[in-house]
């Protein structure tokens, strides 16, 4: 979703890439939340950041305490920051809960991209 959300609102300000410490697929629930606000992200993959590794980047930017916990160093002048979000991939309960939560943490996403981009 950070991925989808940064290339809107940026534009062409940044090269935005994501991985996860744990890829798998990219959840329904997040195309679903993301297509709400007319962000298409069904043709993305989930990808590993060990294809990352080794490539230099000016800001990686970690999302939940597991990926943050887990992440490799990035060599150059990369700037780490970390932000805390709940992550909505492990939330049990039925579909309208999930949403629920794929909903708060987008937003959550949203506002903290925006004051990033400023």
């Amino acid at each position: 979703m950070a991925e989808g959300l940064l290339r809107q609102l940026a534009g062409d300000k940044f090269e935005v890439a994501s991985a996860g410490v744990s890829p798998t697929h990219v959840k329904p629930e997040a195309i679903k939340v993301m297509a709400e606000l007319g962000i298409d992200i069904s043709g993305h993959h989930s990808k590993s950041v060990v294809e990352f590794k080794g490539q230099e980047f000016d800001y990686v930017i970690t999302v939940c305490d597991n990926a943050n916990e887990q992440c490799p160093v990035f060599p150059g002048n990369t700037k780490r920051i970390h932000w805390s979000f709940d992550d909505p991939a492990v939330v049990k309960g039925d579909e309208l809960k999930r949403l629920a939560t794929f909903r708060r943490v987008r937003d959550e996403l949203r506002q903290q991209l925006q004051e990033f981009i400023l």
